[in-house]
């Protein structure tokens, strides 16, 4: 029978998994968030761009994803004047923080998990 590690001196279990760790999965394991952050670390991309490169995303989707995701302070959306007017959205500071855990990230899915894992969007 395993024995049960016990609390540390603040009452935590040392086998809890990390309340970041949690915040970081549910943000980024939200459909197309993560999908969106690894398109936008190519470069400032305007909507319409966003949308061409990500096959499946619907206009609604892609808009509440790029608000949420600048709520959180990783994109940046900048309006250039025209005519015409276009608006761009790049990485934040924030958001080109998180390329080396995209980068493990990749590497990782490419060395163990299989191809068929995640079924194709239709």
């Amino acid at each position: 029978m395993a024995k049960e590690a016990a609390p540390d001196a603040a009452g935590h279990d040392p086998r809890a998994c990390s309340g970041a760790l949690i915040r970081a999965f549910g943000f980024l394991g939200k459909r197309w968030n993560g999908v969106l952050l690894a398109t936008l670390l190519e470069g400032p991309a305007g909507f319409a761009d966003l949308k061409r490169a990500i096959a499946g995303i619907s206009d609604s989707m892609l808009s509440d994803r790029l608000s949420e995701l600048s709520g959180a302070g990783l994109v940046r959306r900048s309006v250039e004047e025209g005519p015409p007017v276009s608006v761009l959205y790049d990485l934040t500071e924030a958001g080109h923080a998180i390329l080396p855990a995209m980068r493990a990230l990749s590497t990782w899915a490419e060395e163990h998990l299989p191809n068929d894992a995640c079924p194709p969007l239709r």
